[in-house]
């Protein structure tokens, strides 16, 4: 951490806010980018300072989040993970349908208690389908399990680091004080904004790909009325054309006809 130390006072390290600027930009850059290739980026902080604020930021941005404890295996045996998930989500579909009726008051009493445990760990990556394509970790020592997994997988991992961590242990650095409410708050909130304008980008092409599709089915289409009106209007042609020929033939037949009998009179 010496490159992104301003000064020690007391004891106490102060980090360079020119640093932590740069590498907050750099960090917001990378994460709008997977955020508008559409992948899953996973929000890590289960300190008491970060649980609230982590826990807004990815539901404002739709994002899976652990914020109670890190199960060990909750990425390197996603598998076993997604089966408790499936479970939690079958007992709460049975419990508001009615199905669990027919069984005991304590039988029902314990699956409410089961799924209500199974939500406060896992209700966070209940709709995390696949392993995420990166976290975002608030103090890497912290939740160095979590770091663990994802290194082993090959996840591209960001964190706040503190003056007692290294930086060189994630991919993308944001040196800062990870105990500050306030702090966690800026870096978490900023980290958000970025991630939400990249899913704002990725929803505008879309819409854009989507009406430049349908401008291209209105412009086939309409060429293929063009088309199919020019071939009737050449069939019609062709078949008034015999049609007059033959009407003048029989009037001019009938006006000779006429005035044989008349000169014979005469």
């Amino acid at each position: 951490m010496l490159p992104y130390i301003f000064a020690e006072k007391k004891g106490i390290h102060i980090i360079d806010l020119n640093k932590t600027t740069e590498a907050l930009q750099e960090t917001a850059a990378a994460l709008k980018q997977i955020a508008r290739s559409g992948k899953k980026i996973l929000f890590v902080g289960t300190k008491k300072q970060a649980k609230d604020i982590v826990t807004e930021c990815a539901q404002r941005v739709n994002m899976p989040f652990v914020t109670e404890r890190w199960l060990g295996g909750m990425l390197t045996n996603f598998n076993t993970v997604r089966k408790s998930v499936k479970k939690m989500q079958s007992i709460e579909k049975m419990l508001g349908d009615g199905s669990f009726d027919s069984i005991t008051k304590k039988e029902r009493l314990t699956l409410t208690r089961d799924k209500e445990k199974m939500e406060k760990v896992l209700g966070g990556i209940a709709q995390l389908g696949r392993v995420p394509a990166a976290l975002f970790i608030v103090d890497i020592g912290h939740e160095h399990i979590a770091l663990a997994e994802a290194k082993r997988l090959g996840i591209t991992t960001f964190g706040v680091v503190d003056t007692n961590c290294d930086p060189n242990k994630v991919d993308f650095s944001i040196p800062a004080n990870d105990d500050a409410t306030k702090s966690i708050a800026i870096i978490t909130n900023y980290i958000t904004a970025a991630i939400a304008e990249g899913l704002a980008e990725r929803q505008a092409a879309k819409d854009e790909e989507v009406e430049d599709t349908s401008s291209d089915e209105n412009e086939k289409k309409a060429a293929r009325l063009e088309a199919e009106a020019q071939a009737e209007g050449g069939r019609g042609g062709r078949g008034r054309g015999p049609g007059a020929g033959g009407q003048r033939r029989r009037i001019q037949g009938g006006a000779g006809g006429g005035r044989g009998p008349g000169g014979g009179r005469r």
